[in-house]
């Protein structure tokens, strides 16, 4: 068979050059969500960013929902499961009082997040208290404890699949901190017990239980009282827990958000130090580049996905044949034959493991090295017993000595030299800003490196340079404008968020389509304090001087391209706006009736920005008309 050139060293996996280990190495996650649905979770309110009163059950529905619907795009083969307890009606393969099973209760299996699930989970308010019903189910007199018997139906629900490729965790919801403050005596205290041992036999099979705690109005949830011992917080842990969520409904998505979309091990890694001394260590992305997802052919009558298969055929029977066993380059009128063995053995130029070639200064690691995403390393020993202890001395040696390692590593058709770079530990407020481990650096080929080239229309004229002034008003600009702990992990991408709200509103078949907040959108009031405005206005005057005009091109004194269209804008706008009974419109509130376009006439007209949600700019036309 004739052998493509370009085909050679082509990797049999997904696309090397994305800097990130294969996706399908990650270990999902199996969830069980656990929701307290006591009469007390049902009752309890607190206002909405609306000034509406939320139950606490509506605020934990919420979170769960919204979680799945985010699952569907990050991660869509973990698996969940949704449970409720203290429930009238029962509904769990153990045959459990006070345990309700939402989505898998006839079966073993979790389930994917779905449409279908998420339309029929978010219907739930409606008829639970028909249809489900709610009480108490710590009872002294009958010795029931529906959360010891939640705990025992979860861990049935993660019993399925192994500790390595499989991440199994509880979130538990609820706004009772001592369940069982109603009971006294010696049946609180065998009840206290047997729970609490529940929970640590399902910790010791490797299931994580994290708690997701509402506070009450009047008092904050203690975690101390109870569940500090049931989720395993000690010491300097149970300290760095915060009890004192917040009772709005985003700051408790942001919570669930935190404990959902962890780090996770993208792949397991064997290094080796020197011959005959290896460790292992566990990679994490802590970046990645986000996209769209991969376009997917479907079946024209089944609606199914395609496989595509390749099949050899005869040149000269057209006979189906088998995978051949060799393979032929054309080379000088020549066929050179080549085994499937010996173009295995040629393209295995990398064994995909970390080997240490030696040290270097740190002084001569460059910025510009940084050209894609680095990976995070962290020493495990689930099979090479000893390799923390190996990997703390040699992460101590290289802080120490101010060194860096090099390394080799690459998939089989992209061999690379990477640079493994140390990070201490870092603590503030006591809590881990950032964790001990190793940042591994793609290092770039030479061909990768670009020398910057600079070009001037005068070759005679001198090489305009920043003077101390300008160098200084620049300082204080940015010093004025910088963004206190900012992470690029903060802000989405609102192109790809939008792209997905158009698609959860297709499928979930939603009348509108769900409002995307742009995060990258500048901070407008923080922007017009007096303290930026005025390094603004000094930086701008120490560069172009006391009398320097925005729409006017230096020297030349014509406007500009930007000018003229934004003259032209601000014409159209004051036009349009004389059309309109602004005073009117906001005594009778019919401002909202108005569209986003139509509101921004306005703003353009009298200079306001335009920037916000139509909320915003409403608001920002009362403000303006001072009503």
């Amino acid at each position: 068979m004739d052998l493509d050139p370009d085909d050679v060293f082509r990797d049999d996996e997904d696309d090397p050059d994305s800097g990130f280990i294969q996706e399908k190495e990650s270990i999902k996650e199996h969830v069980v969500y656990l929701v307290d649905a006591s009469p007390k979770m049902l009752n309890t309110t607190c206002p909405a960013e609306d000034q509406k009163d939320e139950t606490h059950f509506h605020i934990a529905v919420s979170c769960i929902s919204q979680s799945l619907k985010s699952q569907i795009i990050n991660r869509s083969y973990d698996e969940v499961a949704i449970c409720f307890f203290n429930t009238r009606e029962k509904k769990n393969l153990q045959d459990l009082n006070g345990v309700f099973v939402f989505n898998v209760a006839e079966r073993e299996f979790l389930d994917r997040p779905t449409a279908r699930l998420i339309k029929e989970f978010d219907s739930i308010e409606e008829s639970f208290l028909k249809d489900i019903g709610s009480q108490y189910g710590i009872d002294s007199g009958n010795r029931e404890n529906s959360l010891y018997n939640a705990l025992w139906v979860a861990q049935a629900l993660l019993r399925k699949g192994s500790a390595k490729t499989v991440d199994k965790r509880i979130l538990l919801f609820t706004d009772e901190d001592d369940p069982f403050g109603a009971i006294k005596g010696v049946i609180k205290h065998d009840m206290t017990r047997t729970t609490l041992q529940r929970a640590k036999d399902a910790r010791d099979l490797g299931i994580s239980i994290e708690l997701l705690p509402l506070s009450c109005p009047d008092e904050e949830f203690n975690v101390s009282q109870f569940y500090a011992d049931l989720i395993g917080l000690e010491g300097d842990d149970l300290d760095k827990f915060m009890p004192s969520v917040a009772n709005q409904l985003e700051d408790m998505k942001d919570q669930l958000r935190k404990r959902m979309f962890k780090k996770r091990i993208v792949k397991r890694i064997k290094f080796t130090i020197v011959n005959g001394l290896s460790i292992e260590v566990n990679s994490y992305a802590l970046i990645r580049p986000t996209a769209p997802g991969k376009i997917t052919w479907l079946d024209s009558v089944t609606n199914r996905p395609l496989k595509t298969e390749r099949s050899f055929i005869c040149a000269d029977t057209g006979a189906l044949l088998d995978v051949p066993t060799k393979r032929f380059l054309p080379y000088k009128n020549k066929n050179i034959i080549i085994s499937m063995e010996e173009l295995s053995e040629i393209k295995s130029v990398s064994p995909g493991q970390l080997q240490l070639l030696g040290f270097k200064p740190l002084t001569c690691l460059r910025d510009y090295y940084n050209l894609k995403p680095s990976t995070f390393l962290y020493p495990s020993d689930e099979d090479i017993v000893g390799s923390t202890r190996i990997f703390i001395g040699l992460h101590n040696s290289m802080i120490r000595l101010k060194r860096f390692a090099i390394a080799f590593y690459g998939s089989s058709s992209r061999p690379q030299l990477v640079a493994l770079v140390a990070q201490d530990e870092v603590i503030r407020s006591g809590g881990q800003i950032e964790p001990p481990g190793m940042h591994m650096i793609y290092l770039p080929y030479s061909d990768d490196i670009r020398h910057v080239e600079e070009h001037f229309s005068d070759k005679h004229t001198a090489v305009p340079k920043a003077t101390d002034d300008q160098v200084e008003k620049a300082a204080a600009l940015i010093k004025r404008v910088d963004l206190k702990d900012f992470s690029v992990c903060q802000l989405s991408n609102p192109a790809l968020q939008r792209h997905y709200a158009v698609l959860q509103a297709l499928a979930l078949e939603e009348d509108e389509i769900p409002e995307i907040k742009d995060e990258t959108a500048p901070d407008e009031e923080g922007m017009a304090r007096p303290g930026v405005l005025r390094a603004i206005e000094e930086f701008k005057t120490s560069v172009y001087g006391e009398n320097y005009d925005e729409e006017i091109e230096r020297g030349s004194g014509k406007p500009t391209e930007a000018a003229k269209k934004r003259k032209a804008m601000s014409d159209h706008a004051t036009q349009e706006c004389g059309n309109y009974n602004w005073e009117e419109l906001a005594d009778t509130g019919k401002l909202k009736d108005l569209t986003v376009v139509e509101l921004k006439y306005y703003l353009t007209a009298h200079n306001l920005p335009v920037s916000g949600k139509k909320e915003a700019l409403i608001s920002r036309i009362l403000k303006h008309l001072g009503k």
